[in-house]
C-alpha cells in the first residue's frame, strides 16, 4: 500500500505538552490540583496523554511497517526498553532516597505511597522489576512500556485482519475488564510467580480497560496517515449531540443537577481507573467536540512552551514524577497540600526545570539529525570523489541513512 507523504503536525506536539502541564499541575501537592482535576467533565490528562501518544505512534510507524516490519519492531522495542530503564531509575530513587527520607523525617505522604515496599522490600523489588508492583504515581509508566512493547504486534495484526476486528477485540477485552478480568489475571500471576502482592499494589490503572484507549489512538493515528480522520465524517447534528453530552457530564462533575446525579451516585460507571461505560461516552463526545474546535485550539496551544515540552514528552513525564515526589517530601504531618511561597516555589522550579530538560532533549535530537544528514551528504558525494576514496566511502560499515525528522519526534 502506498501512503501519501506524512506532514508534520506541530499542534500534536503542543497538545502533548499541554497534557503534560495539566498532569503535572494535577499531581503536584498544591491547591492548583483542585482546579485542574477533571474540570471538563470525566476526562483527565492521563487519557489525553495515553491516547495522543498512541495516535502519534500509529501515525508515524504504520508507514514503515508496510515496508520494514522488523525495523519497526526493533525501534519500538528499543524505545520501550529505554522507558523501562527510566522507570527502574525512578523506583531506585523512590526506594533508596524517598523511603529513607520518609522514615527518618516521618513524612506520612511518602510513607503511604511506599507502604508495601517498606513492609515487604524483597517482594516489592522483585515485583517492580517484573512490572507487577507499581506504587501510586509510578503506575502509568509500566502500562505505557507494555503498550509500546506490544504495539508492533498490534499494528501488524491490524494490517492483516483490519481495524474493525482489532477494535472489536479491544472492546471485548474492555467489557471483560468491567467484570473482573484483572482480578482473574492477577490471581494467576501471583500463583505463577509466588509474589504475594495485593491487587491494589499493582497500580490504579486497569490495563485491560486502558488498552482500549491505546488501541483507539493507534487506529486513528494509522488511519490519519492515509486519509482523513473518521472524526471528520461526524455530521453536524452529531457534533451538537456530543456538545450536549459534554455539557451534561460537566454538570455532573460539578454537581449542577443535585445529589442524585453526581460522580458518587454513578460510581463505577464513571470510574477513571477501569474506564467505566459512561466515561467512555464522555471521552468519545469530548473527542468529537475537540476535533470540531481544532482550529481554535491550535491557535491557543501551538506555541511555546507546549511545543518544546511535547517534543520531549517522555523525558518530561519521567522528570515530572521526580518533582511530584519532591513536593510530597515537603509535606509534614497530616498536611495534604503545600501553601504560600513554598507552593509557588515548587511550581516555578518544577516548570522551569521541565522546560530546560525538554529544550536540552530537543537540542540533542536536532544535533543528531544534523550529524546524520551530514553523513548522508558525505555518502552522496562519494560519486564525485576519486575512485579509491569513493570505494572506501561506499563500503564504510559505519554509514547510516538519514533520520526521518518526523519519526524523531514520536
Amino acid at each position: 500500500m502506498l501512503l501519501p507523504k506524512l506532514q508534520r503536525l506541530p499542534e500534536l506536539d503542543a497538545l502533548r505538552g499541554l497534557f503534560l502541564v495539566w498532569m503535572t499541575l494535577t499531581h503536584l501537592p498544591t491547591r492548583f490540583s483542585d482546579f485542574v482535576n477533571q474540570p471538563f467533565g470525566f476526562v483527565s490528562s492521563a487519557e489525553g496523554f495515553v491516547f495522543l501518544s498512541a495516535l502519534l505512534v500509529g501515525r508515524l510507524y504504520i508507514r514503515e511497517l508496510m515496508q520494514n516490519p522488523a525495523g519497526v519492531r526493533v525501534r519500538l522495542w528499543k524505545r520501550s526498553l529505554k522507558l523501562y530503564g527510566y522507570h527502574m531509575l525512578l523506583l531506585v530513587f523512590a526506594f533508596v532516597v524517598g523511603a529513607t527520607w520518609a522514615e527518618h523525617a516521618h513524612r506520612v505522604a511518602i510513607t503511604n505511597l511506599l507502604n508495601f515496599y517498606l513492609n515487604h522490600p524483597a517482594t516489592a523489588i522483585a515485583g517492580s522489576v517484573l512490572l507487577i508492583y507499581c506504587p501510586p504515581l509510578f503506575d502509568i509508566l509500566p502500562m505505557y512500556v507494555l503498550f509500546l512493547f506490544l504495539t508492533p504486534l498490534l499494528l501488524s495484526a491490524a494490517v492483516r485482519v483490519g481495524w474493525k476486528v482489532m477494535l472489536a477485540g479491544s472492546t471485548l477485552i474492555w467489557a471483560l475488564a468491567q467484570f473482573g478480568l484483572r482480578d482473574v489475571v492477577h490471581n494467576w500471576i501471583v500463583h505463577v510467580t509466588h509474589l504475594q502482592i495485593p491487587l491494589q499494589e499493582t497500580g490504579a490503572f486497569n490495563m485491560f480497560a486502558w488498552q482500549a484507549v491505546w488501541i483507539a489512538g493507534l487506529w486513528l493515528g494509522a488511519t490519519s496517515a492515509r486519509e482523513a480522520l473518521p472524526l471528520a465524517r461526524v455530521p453536524r447534528w452529531g457534533v451538537a449531540v456530543s456538545a450536549a453530552v459534554c455539557v451534561f457530564f460537566v454538570g455532573v462533575r460539578h454537581v449542577w443537577f443535585g445529589p442524585h446525579l453526581t460522580e458518587q451516585s454513578m460510581g463505577l460507571l464513571l470510574d477513571k481507573w477501569q474506564i467505566g461505560p459512561l466515561r467512555v461516552i464522555n471521552i468519545a463526545a469530548f473527542m468529537v467536540v475537540f476535533y470540531w474546535m481544532r482550529k481554535y485550539i491550535r491557535a491557543v496551544v501551538a506555541r511555546e512552551p507546549f511545543l518544546t515540552l511535547g517534543k520531549a514528552s517522555l523525558q518530561v513525564f519521567c522528570a515530572h514524577l521526580f518533582f511530584v515526589f519532591a513536593g510530597l517530601a515537603l509535606l509534614y504531618g497530616e498536611v495534604e497540600q503545600l501553601h504560600g511561597m513554598v507552593a509557588v516555589g515548587l511550581l516555578v522550579v518544577t516548570f522551569v526545570s521541565l522546560f530546560l530538560i525538554a529544550a536540552n532533549e530537543v537540542r540533542k535530537n536536532r544535533a543528531k539529525k544534523k550529524q546524520k544528514l551530514e553523513n548522508s551528504a558525505t555518502q552522496n558525494d562519494a560519486g564525485t570523489q576519486p575512485p579509491i576514496a569513493a570505494a572506501v566511502s561506499l563500503v564504510d560499515p559505519r554509514a547510516e541513512p538519514a533520520a526521518d525528522p518526523v519519526r524523531e519526534a514520536a
